[in-house]
């Protein structure tokens, strides 16, 4: 990880203030700076964007209503 001293303008530095006190619960300088850091550059093609995880539903199920609390039992059945 890079560590960097900045310097802000006055004019950044008063909006940035006033950002901040505008919020219930102010985000550190540090999440404010990498969330500007990261729009701007993903807006210029400088960095990828993370994708949303998207899974598709079977179009049928196992017909078991316990599997999502019970998957390592099933899982170990399955494999001896």
């Amino acid at each position: 990880m890079k560590r960097a001293t900045m310097t802000l303008p006055d004019d950044l530095a008063k909006a940035l203030d006033r950002y901040l006190a505008s919020q219930e619960a102010p985000p550190s300088l540090t999440t404010v700076v990498q969330a500007a850091l990261r729009q701007y550059l993903s807006e210029r093609g400088f960095l990828r964007t993370r994708k949303t995880l998207e899974i598709t539903p079977a179009g049928k199920g196992s017909g078991r209503s316990d599997a999502s609390q019970h998957h390592d039992r099933y899982l170990a059945r399955r494999q001896k």
